[in-house]
């Protein structure tokens, strides 16, 4: 990981008709780290991966990935831009009607010059990579929700991609199975040197994989803490920053949002979920 930034998302605002979903959000990720983006529900993440990757343009603000803002560039420079970037989305999105390898070989198809055959051999080193190999002719139906995850993840990286975004990808999986999931993504960033942004709620995830975080929060419409994930947890200065690390609530006689007084963790009384 090096100080320069791959990502650079400028006062984006996010809107659905007239609702603010984000205002005003600015951040950078750098060259070859992990981020994860967190937050309640409701707080914007996915909206915000969207927007990252191209699939939703901002009410205002712009996006920029490699140096190239697809929030502005012609439509040549946005495919360009985004053949640096894989994707698995949070249910996988594979097709049903389609085999594993078929459904690596998609992009590869798609997006390369390469001939059938080199295109089902680097499809089948990609799911072999992702701990399937044998698996290249089942169906999606005959696989377990991790599996399904490890194959949407070959997809993803059937172009190499410089940047790899990833909705969710322990959700709905056992502690065991996310565990794997987990050493898979730090295997990927340490051997090949991809920057990964993760949106998730699993916290073990983050504290495993993420070398910095970014906390969305709905009452701010945007960022209300960034910064390496264990020291937000222990030394935020923001009590609602601590308390969403340590899975604690305040309790249904508290204020909310920003008129929350801040009252240091040792004198909160007990009793809480």
């Amino acid at each position: 990981m090096n100080s320069e930034a791959i990502i650079s998302v400028r006062h984006l605002e996010a809107r659905y008709d007239e609702s603010i979903v984000l205002d005003d959000v600015t951040f950078d990720v750098l060259n070859g780290e992990v981020l994860g983006i967190l937050g309640g529900s409701g707080c914007g993440k996915t909206t915000l991966l969207r927007h990252m990757v191209g699939l939703l343009r901002p009410f205002d603000g712009n996006v920029l990935i490699d140096g190239v803002d697809i929030t502005s560039c012609d439509s040549d420079s946005f495919q360009l831009t985004l053949r640096k970037i894989g994707v698995l989305f949070q249910s996988a999105a594979l097709f049903g009607s389609m085999t594993l390898v078929e459904n690596v070989i998609l992009p590869l198809s798609e997006y390369s010059d390469l001939s059938p055959l080199a295109t089902e051999t680097m499809a089948r080193t990609k799911l072999a990579s992702v701990g399937l190999a044998g698996y290249e002719n089942h169906q999606p139906s005959e696989l377990s929700g991790g599996m399904k995850k490890r194959a949407g993840l070959a997809r993803a990286l059937a172009l190499n991609p410089k940047i790899l975004f990833l909705d969710e990808p322990s959700a709905g999986l056992d502690p065991i199975i996310s565990a794997e999931i987990d050493d898979l993504i730090i295997h990927i960033n340490r051997t090949m040197g991809t920057t990964i942004v993760i949106v998730t709620h699993e916290l073990d995830s983050v504290f495993n994989v993420a070398n910095r975080v970014i906390m969305l929060d709905k009452s701010v419409k945007g960022i209300r803490a960034e910064g390496d994930p264990h020291r937000l947890r222990d030394f935020s200065p923001d009590p609602l920053v601590r308390q969403f690390f340590h899975r604690k609530s305040l309790g249904p006689d508290r204020p909310s949002g920003e008129d929350r007084p801040i009252t240091p963790p040792e004198v909160i009384p007990d009793g809480r979920l």
